[in-house]
């Protein structure tokens, strides 16, 4: 058993209100600490994950698959890959739709879930459902984002998804129908609670105007977001595709990602749509999860100004060694962008983007810093390899060349993981569905204490 919590210093007369504050912080941080071995004791998977890598299974899925591996007898070998929407090969999807000259994001959402590909006229019907409730009240919008502006979008915008509460008629039924009511709801919303929650903070914290754009219900989801955003309002039919292909590579991740997780946990409550999108937005937020895009895009424009020449390999290489020996950037050891829990010899979504964003390139005249970027991606993986142990190779992930493409999109960094949550609140709420359509149990995993049993003292004494 774990040692008494050693006796804290008592506060004197003069104590002001900030040491009392750090005196407590001192406890909650001492009387919090776990030791380390104390896990491996207790077999405990830390983070949910053997030491292999692999997750812990939860729980089973049908909405989406995430490979890396393969088994070959009593062990795995890394392998190109994969993600699957449904049954379907995340590059059999892409190139479904970009072969027949559409834009693909809601014909994903769609799939993901209703677990079928849509025909032409279901599709239709699908995005007018969509475009009619992006139709929400000036008032609302006015009261529940542009009136209480927020530094994080992201906090923001769950609060707006909550705000969507109070206009449900029946907010806390979780029948079929409900559930597919809020979830059209809340997936045709959140684009607009990014975009908005933006502008408010541009207006309110970047001291420059209010500049609102009302969606148009002629347009799908990506082109309303560059619709919305952009002052004259106008893009390109490659600025679109390029957007909506990040949402589509974006929408679905596997039930054991963090966020998706949170819907399933949060769902097994018995709990409302709202208060699960939200739960799942504030787990989306954090760094650990959503934000890499954005170290990677700095990490880059870090790269770009302190390498001198850009076709010289060893002066890029010896840069990212910096990096890994906290020496340069952000002196974390992390080369953003590189390496991923499940994908070892390739992620699918960096090898779909990757092209779409050297098109993007080209078409921004930015080739030659496309060809760094490229690269970077080549020479990282060596350079980890000197100086780290690698048990399963390390390659790009999707976040190498997302947070590139929305600088090339001339969208804020304010707005990167906003985007990402716009298009991943498909997956929560099929995976919430799933959830409740499985009746499950509430999730409520064991933890064992190893706290040390103490006696009560009176008042008096301490």
């Amino acid at each position: 058993m774990a040692e008494p919590a050693p006796e804290t210093t008592r506060p004197t007369s003069r104590e002001t209100t900030e040491d009392m504050l750090q005196r407590w912080s001192r406890m909650a941080h001492d009387s919090s600490i776990v030791e380390a071995d104390q896990y491996s004791q207790y077999d405990v998977k830390r983070g949910l994950r053997h030491v292999s890598g692999k997750g812990v299974i939860a729980g089973l899925t049908q909405i989406g698959d995430v490979v890396g591996s393969s088994a070959e007898g009593d062990t795995y070998v890394p392998i190109p890959g994969e993600l699957i929407y449904r049954g379907i090969s995340i590059d059999d999807l892409v190139h479904g739709f970009l072969d027949e000259g559409r834009l693909g994001f809601e014909e994903t959402a769609y799939l993901v879930l209703f677990g079928e590909l849509p025909n032409a006229e279901e599709l239709r019907r699908f995005e007018s459902q969509l475009a009619e409730r992006r139709n929400l009240p000036r008032h609302f919008i006015h009261d529940a984002v542009l009136r209480m502006p927020s530094r994080d979008i992201m906090n923001a915008m769950s609060r707006g998804i909550l705000a969507l509460y109070t206009r449900d008629i029946d907010p806390d039924d979780i029948s079929m129908p409900a559930l597919l009511r809020q979830s059209l709801d809340v997936i045709a919303a959140t684009p607009l609670m990014a975009v908005y929650a933006f502008q408010a903070y541009v207006d309110q914290y970047l001291n420059d105007s209010l500049v609102i754009h009302r969606p148009n219900p002629e347009l799908g989801t990506a082109e309303n977001i560059l619709h919305m955003l952009r002052r004259n309002t106008r893009y390109t039919a490659l600025e679109a595709r390029v957007l909506d292909l990040a949402l589509v590579l974006h929408a679905e991740h596997g039930g054991g990602n963090n966020s998706s997780f949170t819907a399933h946990v949060v769902s097994s409550t018995g709990t409302d749509t709202y208060a699960t999108i939200a739960a799942s937005l504030g787990s989306l937020k954090g760094p650990r999860h959503g934000g890499a895009n954005i170290k990677m895009v700095r990490m880059f424009d870090d790269l770009r100004t302190t390498v001198d020449d850009w076709d010289d390999d060893e002066e890029i290489e010896e840069y990212l060694l910096r990096i890994l020996d906290r020496k340069a950037f952000d002196r974390s050891g992390l080369i953003y962008g590189m390496g991923h829990p499940v994908y070892s010899v390739s992620d699918p979504r960096t090898i779909i983007l990757r092209d779409y964003a050297r098109q993007l390139a080209e078409a921004k005249g930015l080739a030659e810093e496309y060809d760094l970027l490229t690269k970077v991606e080549q020479i990282a993986p060596r350079a980890i390899e000197k100086r780290r142990t690698v048990y399963k190779g390390v390659s790009a992930n999707v976040d190498f060349y997302s947070g590139y493409v929305y600088r090339m999109l001339d969208i804020p960094e304010e707005l990167y993981t906003p985007l990402f949550a716009c298009a991943r609140t498909v997956g929560w709420c099929a995976h919430r569905i799933e959830e409740i359509a499985n009746r499950g149990k509430i999730i409520r995993p064991a933890y064992k204490s190893v706290a040390g049993r103490r006696e009560y003292r009176s008042l008096e004494e301490r």
